[in-house]
């Protein structure tokens, strides 16, 4: 499903891009994508959205087509684009949901503003990584050789042999984004992971939750799925077997994607995430 890239100036005055998929359903998603991707990461999940409602992608800031300040960048500064875009499209609330550096993101939103957060999905994200080194040490990577040296570090994350042999067309298409990324943001943007930490915050999620992780997944394991899980009081969780990072987003693995499925549950009171 092909929509146009639509901006909006947030609080900062920085222009943040989007898209929106409409939907048939009455469903709201607002979805956020991995380091150093942009909204299309979702393109193949929403086609399996599509009935359930609308999807909302965005840019984050330092990604895609969104403007790109030197940093540093906050997690909380992330969230709050994510707000005010939402406010920009007449969105009072949604269901937010969002994998790897978008989780962390949908998370902090759903800390921020808990008022606005329907139900939550983490995919293949976590609280805290708990390393600012490893993130630094990335940047300097960066920096050093630029995007084209992490490349094959980023594959080995991404998705797994099988999926890599199989679809080699999606990788191709991932790497062309990743490499069409602002150094300089990228490098913010990273320390901005390294610092970010919510592990002593999950008690206060009070929306249904669902959390799901690829077996695979060497950046998040699953001990990180797990912690969440028990942190967060009434969340579902389920392991996407052989799955890595961003095998559920770009492959639109069907367990991986049922848990982005709202329908009307949450009108019954139940996790609309739930598989």
């Amino acid at each position: 499903m092909s929509v146009s890239v639509q901006k909006t100036t947030v609080r900062d005055g920085k222009q943040i891009a989007y898209r929106v998929y409409q939907g048939s359903g009455q469903a709201r998603f607002a979805l956020t994508h991995s380091l150093a991707t942009d909204g299309a990461f979702w393109a193949r999940t929403v086609e399996h959205l599509k009935d359930a409602g609308t999807v909302l992608a965005i840019d984050c800031r330092g990604h895609g087509q969104s403007d790109k300040p030197a940093g540093p960048y906050t997690v909380e500064q992330y969230a709050d684009d994510l707000a005010d875009v939402m406010t920009a499209i007449g969105w009072d609330k949604a269901i937010i949901g969002g994998a790897s550096m978008g989780g962390c993101v949908s998370l902090t939103f759903a800390l921020k503003y808990p008022e606005r957060t329907q139900a939550l999905g983490l995919i293949d994200t976590t609280a805290g990584y708990g390393d600012p080194a490893a993130w630094e040490d990335r940047a300097k990577k960066a920096k050093e050789g630029g995007m084209a040296a992490l490349i094959g570090f980023q594959k080995s994350r991404w998705v797994s042999e099988k999926f890599l042999a199989e679809h080699p067309e999606v990788v191709d298409e991932a790497i062309k984004t990743f490499l069409a990324n602002d150094l300089d943001a990228y490098v913010a943007t990273c320390r901005m992971m390294g610092a970010i930490d919510n592990r002593n915050r999950l008690g206060e999620i009070k929306a249904p939750t669902s959390i799901v992780v690829g077996s695979e997944d060497y950046a998040t394991p699953v001990s990180h799925a797990e912690f969440l899980h028990k942190g967060i009081a009434g969340s579902t969780f389920r392991v996407c077997a052989t799955s890595r990072r961003s095998n559920a987003p770009m492959s639109s693995r069907a367990s991986c994607v049922r848990s982005s499925r709202a329908l009307n549950l949450q009108k019954r009171r139940e996790n609309p995430w739930k598989i």
